[in-house]
């Protein structure tokens, strides 16, 4: 052998085991001497080495190296912000117990108390590390916190010894009642913790807003609301803290204030994900937010960056997603203006995402007031949308086409909306979104591509109204597209919400051109009832032979 190292990996299974002998005599000859003179630890160290078993070692190189789940809650600080940082390693230390709560909860259904027992213990040490960490990097606790940190380390306390009682028990009755036990300390424990937590991220994010409101700092505003806009992204818990704190008048105060132009579009995405709540939109009502809203995205000399980050804004708080934004009473005032601004936006937006923030906004307000819809049809908004659907460097995704569909969906309603449509040749550029495909296949854009084709039916039904549409989509072969959708479920991704408004829109289309359909399209997608169509489609069942 000499010198040369062996590879024992690319050797056969028993030409390892010989070499693995050779090498271990060698080894033996060499270092026997040695190994008399250490300890017992050391020698084992060294033997170690010698007891190399190839096959164990292959399956070891071929799995992935993964944290048990059980584990890692001890692992999940590691790396994490330092102790000058109170609220991020808070939020850190706050969401390692939710979990750990959440896995003895699962471990205690399945009577695994060893690890119940460990758990509990871990989770002790977690929340004495919580308090201790809060108090030496913020500022002292009120009476009210040092009550429930009290209450929730007796809890864990409780926790861990009767855990600890349950390992010695084996009798059955006994155990179930005192599972009742723990299921009700554990319940109670996550209630303290709860409430302190609350406590503690409310008292931070008081003293972010007091910073945001006294300053006249340009850097340490931004700063301030970098911090707030992180904790919007934490849960609407904590946007609901942010609300009833003031951080939505106190972001307002910031948007007013022309010296603090260029944090303008960080104030409005922070106030865009707080008013994702019930209690941000209502404090934006409280301090006339919607004509601030109005004033930025009407005034040109704000950059484009500012006024897509206010449509963005609007698009949140007219979501037809969110029963409270519905009454808004104060945007009605206001609404002509900020519809004609977003308009102007759209035709102007320099990228994707400019147009797509504004676009959604208008499609939200398309479904706040009917109003929007005559509007929208004023200010020849369907001529900007279809020709932005053209422009590649605006219309590029699908969720953007899933805006620009809802629009003209909701504008259809309106007699006048159909003749622009074809003037504009919007019935192939809605023809081509009945074909609408997802590129990368995941969750999000497939369910954006389902819109886009629900949508398109849909607003191709409601045209069709118009004989001269109806023909004109007849000729594009839009009928033949429906009855594919219809037919295949592949095609719609198997959505039944596509299935329903294609069968809808090619029972129009027949009714105007029934020439364009096959005798076996007519009795089976058109004659019977609509439901009885919908359950031959949905039942049908590609073949892959």
């Amino acid at each position: 052998m000499g010198k040369t190292k062996l590879n024992l990996f690319s050797l056969p299974f028993r030409s390892c085991v010989i070499a693995m002998k050779l090498e271990h005599k060698q080894r033996q000859s060499l270092n026997m001497l040695h190994l008399m003179q250490v300890d017992s630890v050391q020698r084992w160290m060294e033997d170690l080495k010698l007891m190399t078993e190839c096959e164990c070692m292959c399956v070891l190189q071929a799995k992935p190296i993964s944290l048990e789940e059980d584990a890692q809650g001890d692992l999940i600080l590691a790396g994490g912000p330092s102790l000058g940082d109170p609220l991020q390693l808070l939020l850190k230390r706050g969401w390692v117990i939710s979990t750990e709560l959440r896995r003895i909860g699962q471990k205690l259904a399945q009577d695994r108390w060893a690890r119940v027992h460990s758990m509990s213990v871990r989770l002790t040490c977690h929340a004495r590390s919580m308090v201790s960490e809060y108090s030496t990097g913020s500022r002292s606790s009120s009476q009210e916190m040092g009550q429930i940190e009290k209450l929730l380390m007796e809890k864990c306390s409780e926790l861990s010894a009767v855990t600890e009682r349950c390992l010695q028990v084996e009798n059955e009755h006994v155990l179930k009642s005192m599972k009742a036990c723990v299921s009700d300390t554990l319940s109670t424990l996550g209630q303290h913790f709860s409430q302190l937590l609350e406590l503690a991220l409310t008292r931070e994010v008081q003293a972010l807003v007091r910073k945001i409101d006294a300053s006249d700092n340009i850097y340490t505003t931004e700063s301030t609301t970098g911090n707030l806009f992180s904790l919007t992204q934490e849960g609407a818990a904590l946007c609901r803290i942010i609300a009833k704190e003031g951080g939505v008048v106190a972001l307002f105060k910031v948007c007013r204030q022309d010296s603090f132009r260029c944090l303008y579009p960080q104030a409005l995405r922070t106030l865009a994900s707080i008013c994702c709540v019930e209690e941000g939109v209502h404090q934006l009502e409280k301090v006339d937010g919607v004509l601030c809203l109005a004033d930025i995205l009407t005034d040109d000399s704000h950059s484009e960056a500012t006024r897509a980050e206010a449509a963005a804004v609007v698009a949140q708080v007219t979501s037809p997603h969110l029963p409270f934004t519905q009454h808004l009473s104060s945007f009605l005032e206001s609404m002509e203006e900020i519809v004609t601004a977003l308009v102007k936006l759209c035709q102007e937006a320099s990228s994707g995402e400019v147009f797509l923030l504004a676009s959604a906004a208008l499609a939200n307000i398309t479904f706040f007031d009917t109003m929007a819809c005559e509007m929208l049809l004023q200010l020849n908004a369907i001529r900007v949308l279809l020709e932005a659907c053209s422009d590649k460097q605006r219309v590029d995704t699908p969720y953007t086409r899933d805006q620009i569909v809802t629009i003209l969906a909701n504008m259809s309603v309106l007699e006048q909306c159909a003749s622009d449509i074809i003037q504009e040749n919007g019935v192939q550029l809605i023809m081509g979104m009945l074909s609408e495909k997802p590129r990368s296949g995941t969750p999000a854009e497939v369910a954006a591509c389902e819109r886009v084709q629900q949508k398109a039916a849909v607003t191709l039904a409601r045209l069709s109204r118009d004989p001269e549409v109806a023909r004109e989509a007849v000729r594009l072969s839009c009928m033949s597209r429906l009855i594919e959708l219809c037919r295949s479920p592949s095609e719609r991704n198997s959505s039944d919400a596509v299935l329903v408004a294609c069968l809808a829109a090619l029972r129009r289309l027949a009714g105007v051109c029934p020439e364009g359909l096959q005798d076996s399209d007519f009795q089976q997608l058109v004659q019977p009832r609509l439901v009885d169509s919908f359950l031959l489609c949905s039942n049908m069942e590609e073949s892959f032979v």
